[in-house]
Formats: C-alpha cells, structure tokens, sequence
C-alpha cells in the first residue's frame, strides 16, 4: 500500500491501515488521531515520513538537538542541496527504499531567477534514487515548452526521472480533497498522480509576487491545483496595492495548504527576482543558498529575510500560521546555517 494516503476528519466508519499504523507507534487510540489530525487542521496527511512531525516539533533529532530548517550557502547549488538534505538527517530518513516520488519544482518562467535551479533537481533526483526509489516523478501542468526552456526536462531526462505533465483543463485528473477549516476555499482539487505516490517533496523557488510580494512554499501548492480553482482566487484586481484582493488570495493559497502536508521542502534561494515577479525579468540577487526542512511557515518566513522581509510582512504566511500549518516566528525555529 502507499504510503500516501487522504484522512477525512468526518469519516469515521472505518479505519485505514494508514491510522493503524500511526495508533500503533504512538498507541493512540483512533479518536486521538482524529483529535490530533483535526487540531493541526489538515484534510491530508502525507506519508510515514513525515509521521515524526506530526508528533513533536522538528522532524528528526540530530545529537540531541533537533533541527527545523537547514540553510547551506556556497556556489556549487548541486552540493548545497546534498548538504542541506545530509543536515536534516539524510534522504533515507524521506525516500523509503523502493517508493513513488513526486517532485514540485517550479517552472513559470524561463527568466534568471525565476525558476527552480536544475542543478537542484538533478540532485533532488540523484538522492532519491540513491535511497532506492522505484520511481521519481516531477508533477506539472504547465506545458513541455516551461521545462525546455528552463533546462529542466533536460536535468529530468537525463536523471532518468519522469516528467508527468498533467491537462490543466482536464478535472477528471484531479482529486476532491476537502477543506473542513478552510476560510474561503473549502475544496481543493489535486493531481491524481499525486495520490499515487509515496513522498511528496515541495522544490519552489522563493521570489517576489507582483500579486502578494512573496513566493515559496505555501504558494507553490497552486501547482498542484486545478487551475479553474486557482482562478477564484483573485477578486479581479490584481494589482499589489489592492489590499482586499491580497487578503483574500494569500487566504485561498493557506487554505489550500490544507490539502495535504509534504514529506520534504527543498527551497532554491540561490539567485532570485525581488521585482518584477513572478515571471520576470527583474532585479536579480544571489543569496546562493539551498533551504530545506518540512514546515513551510518557517521556511517562508526564513526565505523573506533573503530581500529584507519578515513572514509577519506577508499575509498568506500569517494566514498559514494562524491555520496552525507551521511557525512564523524564526526565534521559535530551530536553523543551521553553513556554508561549504
């Protein structure tokens, strides 16, 4: 059975290998894991990996000292990744030996800073197969010409991955997932693909949004989902200093982040757009970091201070915390930062 499985907070008739398995390590009873599941307001529960988060606050204890987010800086983007991933525990402690992996890069744009590094990926690849995959899979509904020209159906082909690209108009592709505590979208739509595999690990590039300043993580998650939804998201207006269209599109993309949670998040902080986003082109920096970690308001909030910012300046990061998703305040957050 995979791994990946949907947990409906109101199902109560019958419990899935999935919750026995949890009730068994923790020897909850079911009413606690449905207790425990609806108090971290999630509609979807990935995976055996990410099953340690669910109980303390950082994945994985390293000598003691548990860590949330690993940040390596250094040129070599590639090596950067290894690092970050080694520093969490390693890939093995994420991929299972002979799993389905669905990659979510980002690839809007082909401009500089734009897009998910393939350097990146290649390497994302390379570690999931290393731990012994059966199948990686990069996830999109943007067509082949955003792979091609960004070089990342290259690094895909070349990697010996899959790129699986699904038909954005299609909605029999994509599965109804509920949204119980959703404010304004009480339904997501996502990839059937998705619920086909095992880990699930979230690879955006963090940038400016001409919508709400910011992208990582959180906002990602619109990649996955069916497109006709993500349209409802915008009040008409789509200008940055429309205040209420930003309140509720940074609304819609925390709720959405109730769907499911990832197993991993591999963020390229390495040259970035702070204008002009999301597409491009714009001002350029180059923080040439890598950040990983699993709980996407810390990660973001990290990501905003790569261009001055904090999370409490982005309203979907402060709507994600306010949903219980992560934590926004970085002096909670346990961070290792090196450089190589």
């Amino acid at each position: 059975m995979n791994l990946l499985t949907v947990t409906r907070i109101n199902d109560r008739k019958k419990i899935s290998p999935y919750e026995r398995r949890i009730c068994m390590v923790k020897k909850f009873s079911r009413r606690d894991f449905l207790k425990r599941s609806s108090t971290l307001g999630v509609s979807a529960v990935l995976g055996g990996a990410a099953l340690p988060h669910m109980f303390k606050g950082s994945l994985f204890t390293l000598d003691n000292e548990p860590l949330d987010i690993t940040v390596v800086k250094g040129q070599d983007y590639a090596a950067n990744t290894y690092k970050a991933v080694e520093l969490l525990g390693g890939i093995e402690k994420f991929v299972p030996k002979g799993a389905k992996v669905a990659l979510l890069p980002n690839t809007q744009s082909r401009h500089p800073g734009t897009f998910t590094k393939p350097d990146i990926l290649r390497a994302v690849i390379q570690m999931c197969k290393k731990a012994g995959a059966k199948e990686v899979n990069c996830l999109s509904w943007l067509r082949q010409k955003h792979w091609d020209s960004t070089g990342l159906s290259k690094a895909v082909e070349e990697e010996g991955a899959n790129l699986k690209l699904i038909d954005m108009k299609d909605e029999t592709q994509y599965k109804a997932v509920p949204l119980a505590n959703g404010k304004i979208l009480k339904e997501a739509k996502i990839f059937n693909d998705l619920f086909d595999s095992d880990v699930f690990i979230d690879m955006p590039i963090t940038k400016d949004h001409a919508g709400n300043r910011f992208t990582g993580t959180l906002k990602n998650y619109m990649g996955l989902n069916f497109q006709a939804i993500n349209g409802t998201f915008h009040t008409g207006d789509r200008r940055r200093e429309i205040s209420d269209d930003i309140e509720h599109l940074d609304q819609c993309i925390a709720d959405l982040n109730l769907a499911l949670k990832p197993t991993l998040c591999i963020v390229d902080g390495t040259e970035l757009i702070t204008t002009n986003g999301p597409f491009g082109p714009g001002e350029l920096i180059k923080p040439m970091k890598v950040i990983a970690g699993t709980d996407r308001v810390a990660i973001d909030s990290y990501c905003t201070t790569l261009w001055g910012m904090k999370g409490t300046d982005i309203i979907m990061i402060k709507k994600a915390f306010e949903h219980g998703i992560g934590e926004i305040d970085l002096n909670k957050v346990k961070i290792k930062e090196v450089s190589i």
